[in-house]
């Protein structure tokens, strides 16, 4: 019975592990935040980059060619682009889509 319940508690704690790294990568921008770099980017009017056989998605890293654009937004470390007419955050450490802008 110890033997089950230690490999229960293991199981859990991996899984728990695992969940809360995936929970850190997940970016989450206050409702006024997300107006206000909405807002920026829509008055920017970037044009739009096309990446032929780059699928995007969160997660995707974006090529060294795509320039990265700082948003001018308090407290907001990501930097944009516009992708096949999405505007997307990016870190700029990893290059790295971390949100598509809606």
């Amino acid at each position: 019975m110890k033997k089950y319940l230690v490999s229960t508690v293991a199981g859990l704690a991996l899984v728990a592990g695992v969940g809360a790294s995936f929970a850190q990568d997940v970016v989450i921008l206050k409702p006024e935040q997300q107006t206000v770099v909405r807002e920026y980017i829509h008055k920017q009017k970037l044009a739009s980059v096309s990446l032929l056989g780059v699928e995007l998605n969160v997660g995707t890293a974006l090529p060294d060619t795509v320039e990265l654009h700082q948003i001018d937004v308090p407290d907001v470390r990501y930097k944009y682009t516009v992708v096949g007419d999405h505007a997307v955050l990016v870190d700029p450490d990893t290059r790295k889509v971390v949100q598509i802008i809606e």
